[in-house]
């Protein structure tokens, strides 16, 4: 790890890159977490864009990858980028994942991992559930399908 170390300390302003590692960690839990709400609201009220298949192949692969590196027990890279960004920056690290330590810090306290595991796993099986309930279809060239 010594070799990554000293590239992230050779990176101008690296206390400014872990912010912004982190605003970019942000954005895409609240793409995961609110887009499952848009596509279940905008399913009920038929807007057409919960089934483009780009947003929802994007979103599937996001929640699977998180799922995944939390079933073999690993942090998001983006942690592990943040993490070394402030070391290098001379700040301090929390030792848990980005979603462990703000769902700890702002809901929960002390809690096991397992339980993380199992709740990003409730969380891709409902995501997975609205690809059975609301399937993404291609556009359809058809001037009778585009009024809708």
């Amino acid at each position: 790890m010594n070799g990554s170390r000293n590239l992230y300390e050779t990176l101008p302003a690296p206390g400014l890159l872990a912010d912004l590692v982190l605003l970019l960690h942000a954005l895409i839990l609240a793409f995961v977490v609110v887009g499952l709400v848009l596509f279940i609201i905008g399913g009920v009220r038929g807007w057409r864009w919960v089934r483009n298949p780009w947003v929802r192949w994007l979103h599937l692969v996001t929640i699977g990858f998180v799922v995944l590196q939390a079933w073999l027990g690993r942090l998001c890279p983006l942690t592990i980028w943040e993490h070394e960004l402030r070391r290098a920056a001379g700040q301090s690290v929390h030792d848990q994942g980005f979603i462990e330590y703000w769902v700890s810090a702002l809901i929960f306290h002390d809690l096991p991992g397992w339980v993380f595991v199992f709740g990003y796993t409730v969380f891709a099986v409902l995501v997975a559930a609205t690809w059975w309930w609301l399937p993404p279809h291609q556009r359809s060239s058809s001037p009778k399908d585009s009024v809708r």
